[in-house]
């Protein structure tokens, strides 16, 4: 049995790894903890979400006691905490002994001149950066398996590098131009005029300049256009995806190329059949369909997630349990 200690457990990601490692039966909650400002500490977890009523714990403060008895019972801990909050938490657990799980951005980029241009600040921990292995749990199992400190991706890189992995080698020189479409629950739980009910239509957002799109082309090995866009729904991701293939590239390339899936039991492939949000909502699955023009060589690859699932506490899990061999 390994126990888990997960920080961050009041908003939407934290409260669903919380429901889905509960479900584990070779894992144990550790404990939910909030930052000690948190107006959430000391409720129950089933307090903000009823549906998970069947979990009876609370929200405690992250203070002095708390992070000792998290050293002293649990084997991991979980962060779903701001960029900023990781840095450090994460630096001081790893330091301690402890596996860390990360859903922020604070240990996804090896180069640390990534940090103040996306993220707003110096990276203060380069040698457990140095460290840090990127948790695409599908292409990185046997790094993730030896390393204590995995940064878990983003939800659109998540679904986008899925798709595009596998191309790799049948990619031409033209920049892939990915599209993507999420539920408001991606921009977190805390009120903001922009996702509130009325004033959600779907836009745009952060073109040419989204933090995703860095750490895409740098996990795929190729630069990007990436578009991201709010969706007037709670939850998931489409990413529609449009790439020039090399001169000479057959169907039965693409096919042989996305056969790496074939034994990846979240992940789904179909030949000119694609994707709807339904089909993976609430599910840690990935179902990426495709069409190729050969006349052309250009294919369009759809690949459709839930963000707050297998774009983070689902792929979080499995990060986990390909950690601890379970």
């Amino acid at each position: 049995m390994k126990n888990i200690a997960i920080i961050g457990a009041s908003g939407y990601t934290g409260a669903q790894i919380t429901s889905l490692i509960d479900a584990e039966p070779e894992l144990a909650i550790q404990g939910l903890y909030v930052s000690e400002n948190s107006l959430d500490k000391g409720r129950p977890l089933a307090d903000l979400y009823p549906v998970y009523s069947h979990i009876d714990l609370c929200l405690s403060p992250l203070a002095a006691e708390a992070k000792a008895k998290i050293l002293d019972e649990a084997d991991a801990v979980v962060l779903a905490t701001e960029h900023a909050v990781s840095l450090e938490l994460a630096a001081w657990f790893y330091e301690q002994g402890l596996a860390v799980f990360d859903l922020s951005g604070a240990y996804r980029f090896a180069d640390t001149a990534q940090y103040p241009k996306w993220y707003g600040f110096e990276h203060t921990h380069p040698e457990v950066l140095a460290e840090a292995v990127y948790g695409l749990a599908e292409w990185n199992a046997p790094q993730i398996a030896a390393s204590r400190m995995i940064a878990v991706p983003g939800c659109y890189p998540t679904a986008s590098l899925t798709a595009l992995k596998p191309l790799a080698a049948l990619l031409g020189p033209a920049r892939p131009v990915i599209n993507a479409v999420s539920g408001v629950t991606g921009a977190g739980r805390k009120a903001q005029l922009h996702t509130s009910f009325c004033e959600v239509s779907l836009t745009p957002y952060g073109v040419l300049g989204h933090r995703h799109q860095p750490e895409i082309a740098t996990h795929l090995g190729q630069e990007v256009i990436f578009t991201p866009h709010l969706g007037n729904f709670k939850r998931g991701i489409l990413a529609t995806i449009t790439v020039q293939l090399k001169p000479g590239t057959t169907e039965a390339d693409i096919a042989s190329a996305y056969g790496v899936y074939d034994t990846a039991p979240l992940v789904t492939v179909k030949h000119n059949q694609f994707p709807k949000l339904d089909d993976v909502v609430h599910t840690p699955n990935c179902h990426l369909g495709w069409k190729f023009d050969a006349a052309s060589g250009y294919l369009v690859v759809a690949s459709a997630i839930d963000n707050l699932m297998k774009g983070a506490a689902s792929q979080a899990l499995q990060c986990i349990k390909l950690h601890f061999a379970l």
